[in-house]
């Protein structure tokens, strides 16, 4: 009690006896004995300070020193001990490889094209073949009817029969021989058209299971041949002049969908070979048999293909 009143009585005095465990009583605080030892003390703690951030360097050099797991949690920073600084290198590396990631996704998906499904697909193929018969018949049906009430517009039912004999066989395997024996070569020797088949069959046929294949083929073919070759040629005439001018708007409205113009000269040169048939045979059924066929032989190499180059 003396000791605490003496304490209180002298505010302004700086003297506490400092004792040190296992030593002897120093004197006040502010006495040199003192703040040599509170120097003292304060070097040592910065020196186990600094012999700390070594170990924990050497540690990680080492791989002794685990980091806690940042993936959960991508903004996560993570305190570099022992002097508290943030470190946010894992969490950049991080995050910078989950940006590359969704970067090379982004640009697959770009470079990929659309593709439609398989009930677009043949919905668009099954209409779009509906309406070209439909018009085909149309017209047919319309010159028939004006040649019989005396108009001078020829019969195109009668110029461009249903009919079929042997010796079209012939004539429908050597168009299919020939028609699939230029493709292939084109598709080595034209990059262009290499690129434009491409793009057009992946975007009809990816989709597509095999016994679609006869779907997409059989149905354009004989729609489009009745068209052009059953109801235009008769109409412009039956001579070559009409077959280059029917082939010519034949190729031109092949493009689209990813198709070149490399596309439409080729889409030509097939007309000019189906229009050829169809004089010489005076039936539409060779024409509509090479199309189906060409088309069926064309999807099944491409399929073919697709599955060995992946």
């Amino acid at each position: 009690m003396a000791m605490n009143y003496w304490w209180k009585s002298r505010p302004y005095t700086s003297f506490a006896a400092f004792e040190i465990p296992g030593s002897k009583l120093l004197g006040p605080c502010n006495s040199p004995e003192f703040m040599s030892y509170r120097s003292c003390r304060g070097l040592r703690v910065n020196l186990k300070a600094f012999a700390r951030q070594n170990q924990i360097k050497r540690s990680r050099k080492q791989g002794k020193f685990k980091k806690s797991d940042t993936s959960s949690v991508p903004n996560k920073i993570v305190l570099d001990e022992p002097n508290g600084i943030p470190d946010t290198s894992s969490s950049s590396d991080d995050t910078a490889q989950e940006n590359m990631e969704i970067s090379s996704i982004n640009i697959s998906q770009q470079s990929d094209p659309l593709v439609p499904s398989r009930r677009a697909v043949l919905q668009a193929c099954t209409i779009t073949s509906c309406l070209m018969g439909a018009l085909a018949v149309t017209i047919r049906q319309s010159s028939h009817f004006l040649h019989e009430e005396g108009w001078p517009i020829i019969d195109c039912s009668t110029a461009i029969p249903f009919t079929f004999e042997v010796w079209h066989l012939e004539l429908i395997a050597g168009l299919v021989v020939l028609v699939s024996s230029c493709r292939l070569l084109l598709l080595k020797t034209w990059p262009d058209f290499a690129e434009s088949s491409e793009a057009a069959n992946r975007q009809v046929l990816k989709s597509l299971e095999p016994l679609d294949y006869a779907v997409v083929a059989f149905l354009p073919g004989i729609s489009e041949e009745l068209l052009f070759r059953g109801a235009l040629l008769p109409i412009f005439g039956i001579n070559w002049a009409s077959v280059l001018g029917v082939a010519a708007l034949f190729g031109i409205l092949h493009l689209g969908s990813g198709r070149r113009y490399s596309f439409a000269v080729w889409a030509t040169f097939v007309g000019l070979a189906y229009g050829y048939a169809t004089i010489l045979s005076s039936s539409i059924a060779v024409p509509m048999a090479s199309h189906a066929l060409n088309n069926l032989v064309g999807g099944i190499l491409w399929r073919h293909s697709s599955n060995s180059s992946k």
